[in-house]
């Protein structure tokens, strides 16, 4: 029997991991909402972009987000998607993050998960389903989090200047600069990017640079494509920073 679509009848089962495969075409959204169950948002195929009122979280092939309970979130499509979520009653997450997170998806996660969307609903909990759900459990606590985050200020002024870099994560423009377009001095700036996401201006603005790329590079954007539309002069200056961040170039990344 094909598992329903619909998130609304994964709240309530009596098994505290449910499984729900569903598909979506690029550039589909989903509108904001929450569920009482905490979510592993995974995609088989494919990258999303999920938002919440803390944040912009990128999740390419081979990560997940990890979204605890009641948390409002909307997601959108990079490209064709396989979603496969993980419902997870909140007694069985409590030693998951009380926020989101990005983790990484190992290969012995990766068959877990998709092996757990084959199970029915109400599975044995002392069979095969029962085994399977366990050991998502066991991973997803050891799973390593990973810094594919952008976090949102709340304050009005530094709202309207990172709306305008996410939207143009190419441009190069000073505090100094922004500080004229948004009612406040760079100094006041600076010392709001440190108070309310943690992070300098800087800092802030090659995260952002960051999560984007990796939203255009596990499109299939190629390298130098993805260099100039983030404001790199080349390549190589693009493929440094990723290093930097990452550990490893673009290509490792994509191929790991």
């Amino acid at each position: 029997m094909k598992k329903s679509t619909n998130p609304l009848d994964y709240q309530t089962i009596p098994r505290p991991v449910a499984a729900m495969p569903k598909d979506f075409a690029s550039g589909e959204t989903i509108p904001p909402h929450r569920h009482r169950r905490a979510q592993v948002i995974y995609a088989a195929t494919g990258v999303m972009r999920v938002s919440t009122s803390a944040g912009e979280f990128v999740v390419p092939p081979l990560r997940a987000l990890w979204m605890p309970p009641e948390i409002e979130h909307s997601l959108r499509m990079a490209g064709a998607v396989a979603m496969r979520t993980l419902y997870i009653e909140p007694r069985a997450s409590r030693a998951m993050p009380r926020s989101c997170a990005v983790i990484e998806v190992n290969p012995l996660l990766r068959a877990l998960i998709l092996a757990a969307m084959d199970e029915k609903l109400e599975y044995d909990r002392k069979g095969r389903g029962g085994l399977i759900m366990r050991l998502i459990l066991a991973e997803l606590r050891a799973a390593p989090r990973l810094p594919l985050s952008i976090p949102m200020p709340r304050d009005k002024r530094l709202a309207r200047l990172c709306g305008s870099l996410l939207r143009h994560p190419d441009t190069d423009a000073t505090l100094d600069h922004w500080a004229e377009h948004v009612g406040a001095s760079a100094r006041t700036l600076a010392r709001l990017f440190r108070r309310e996401t943690g992070l300098s201006f800087g800092e802030w603005r090659a995260q952002a640079r960051l999560v984007e790329a990796l939203s255009l590079l596990s499109s299939g954007a190629p390298v130098g494509h993805v260099a100039g539309k983030l404001g790199y002069r080349s390549a190589s200056a693009f493929g440094q920073m990723f290093r930097r961040a990452l550990g490893r170039t673009p290509r490792e990344y994509l191929v790991q």
